[in-house]
């Protein structure tokens, strides 16, 4: 017997129901939520809109997603103006939302899909999983929501939901495998796109990791979680482990005429092809007032107060912050360019670089500065 039918087996000795799509069908046509990507339930949905929501909601919040996802559908409509996009663009277009790989991948993705298929997504999830970028998760989201395959995709909110209707009580990341085969037993032959975005709705909206609005369920009777008045203990999760502490530092050039100091980081690994002010490497041991990897200026650097904080998805980060002002006719370093504060926004600068720059240049560490250093701004 197979696991969901075990499951089964035990729903039908203790009397509780299996879940029924078209309870949850009927819920989701009620209550969906509205969404830019989104189509009518039964409506054709565009393969390219579900891929790009799909990429980008990946660790992010739906309601950071929305303004990114529409700035990007703007610049590039198609999957084919989005492969003849240069990267830097699209890395400048998508900073601020983090996880820069999928950027990266995003744009080697859409020129996959031009050079091999003629700009139309495969259909299926093998296929689509072949693709840069695409994981299970991605492929069975976009077979099942652009093209109506019976694919069960598994997020974050659905492992929530399921590890709760079946009480599963093998902790996370263990339980990844049942969660998955659990959750395809649940799809119907119809409406499978219909279906997995109902189950997104529900662990988004009504099953949430706390205070779960059971009582609104639509699955609540048939919920093992529920009726054993126990839902937020699923699902079980098993020791997380912290990163360690590393640091390091940044170094702000500001020149006289306005302009700030900033470099490409390499393509590949953390941050790869983003902009950065200079930095050094980042590791648990590095000595705070160290100036080893600062720009080479005939100018004096100032150690700003306080550290910039960071939490990346494997460790956190304290970087301590150095500055110094130079005159207008300071040429940058080999690999450097001078950039105009004023045209940050037109930068790749993620979130961490921007946090530097703004504690560089906070009037009250300026202020500051000026009192402990003024020769630095004569």
């Amino acid at each position: 017997m197979t696991l969901a039918g075990e499951k089964r087996a035990v729903r039908r000795k203790r009397e509780i129901p299996s879940p029924d799509p078209a309870a949850l069908l009927a819920w989701y046509d009620r209550e969906r939520r509205e969404l830019p990507w989104r189509v009518v339930p039964g409506g054709a949905a565009d393969p390219y809109k579900v891929w790009l929501s799909e990429i980008m909601l990946q660790q992010t919040r739906v309601e950071t997603v929305v303004r990114y996802y529409e700035r990007f559908l703007a610049r590039y409509p198609t999957v084919e103006a989005l492969a003849a996009a240069k990267l830097n663009h699209v890395l400048k277009l998508w900073a601020g939302l983090g996880y820069y790989a999928r950027a990266r991948n995003l744009h080697a993705c859409a020129r996959e899909v031009v050079r091999r298929h003629g700009g139309r997504f495969p259909d299926n999830e093998a296929a689509l999983r072949a693709l840069p970028g695409i994981g299970a998760y991605t492929a069975a989201a976009v077979a099942a929501i652009a093209f109506g395959r019976r694919a069960a995709p598994v997020d974050g909110n659905i492992e929530r939901v399921v590890a709760r209707l079946f009480a599963v009580t093998t902790p996370l990341p263990a339980a990844k495998p049942e969660l998955c085969r659990l959750a395809d037993s649940l799809v119907p032959e119809e409406r499978a796109g219909d279906f997995a975005q109902a189950m997104m709705d529900l662990g988004a909206t009504i099953c949430t990791p706390k205070r779960p609005s059971c009582l609104f369920c639509p699955w609540r009777e048939a919920c093992i979680a529920f009726l054993r008045g126990k839902p937020e203990q699923f699902p079980r999760r098993g020791a997380k482990a912290n990163g360690e502490l590393r640091r390091g530092a940044a170094f702000v050039v500001l020149r006289a005429d306005g302009a700030v100091l900033l470099r490409q980081r390499p393509a590949n690994g953390l941050l790869g092809g983003m902009t950065e002010v200079p930095t050094s490497e980042w590791r648990a041991d590095y000595p705070d007032e160290t100036l080893t990897d600062a720009p080479r200026l005939a100018a004096e650097w100032q150690r700003v107060p306080g550290r910039v904080r960071h939490v990346f998805t494997h460790f956190p980060l304290e970087l301590t912050v150095h500055r110094v002002r130079v005159p207008a006719r300071t040429r940058a370093p080999r690999g450097m360019r001078f950039v105009p504060l004023a045209r940050l926004g037109d930068e790749a600068l993620p979130t961490l670089m921007r946090k530097v720059i703004a504690h560089a240049t906070s009037e009250r560490n300026v202020t500051e500065g000026r009192k402990n250093a003024s020769s630095l701004y004569d």
